[in-house]
């Protein structure tokens, strides 16, 4: 029980990550084809390492004061409008880092504290999948998703 109340946290950070920050950063790198783009994106991808941390650091935190008005909007009683900059800002900020990471990755690897703070969570990430892989519901729900997948086929 313990470790299904752990797990289900992480693996919605999990799904997030992989339904937010990799399609959001696929979708700027379509956006990097226009030439000028093309360009800022190679010389994104040759900054030395310290350049590529406060390139990563600087727009998440460039945020904040936008998530901090959001926060403001909501307590003044504007509180769809606050819930809307919240999540434009984290759709942007996704994006934002995603791309930016996959454009410095190998400088970012270059600080060893970093680089193994990627591999565990990267190794964090796979235990988690295979463990809701191989949980009841997830087997029952991938039947499911199996069965109705067959169904369609069938009557289409």
């Amino acid at each position: 029980m313990l470790r299904a109340t752990l797990l289900a946290p992480l693996a919605l950070l999990i799904w997030l990550e992989e339904w937010g920050w990799k399609p959001l950063a696929r979708v700027l790198a379509r956006w990097a084809r226009w030439p000028p783009l093309a360009r800022l994106e190679a010389r994104l991808g040759r900054v030395p390492p310290p350049l590529a941390l406060a390139l990563f650091i600087v727009p998440a935190l460039a945020l904040l004061p936008v998530k901090l008005l959001a926060l403001w909007l909501i307590h003044a009683g504007r509180a769809t409008l606050g819930v809307t900059v919240i999540v434009i800002a984290k759709l942007i900020g996704t994006a934002l880092l995603g791309r930016l990471f996959v454009l410095t990755e190998p400088q970012l690897r270059h600080y060893r504290w970093l680089a193994r703070a990627f591999d565990a969570w990267a190794a964090t990430k796979q235990r988690v999948k295979a463990s809701v892989r191989a949980s009841a519901p997830w087997r029952a729900a991938r039947r499911l998703v199996i069965g109705m997948r067959r169904w369609m086929r069938r009557v289409a």
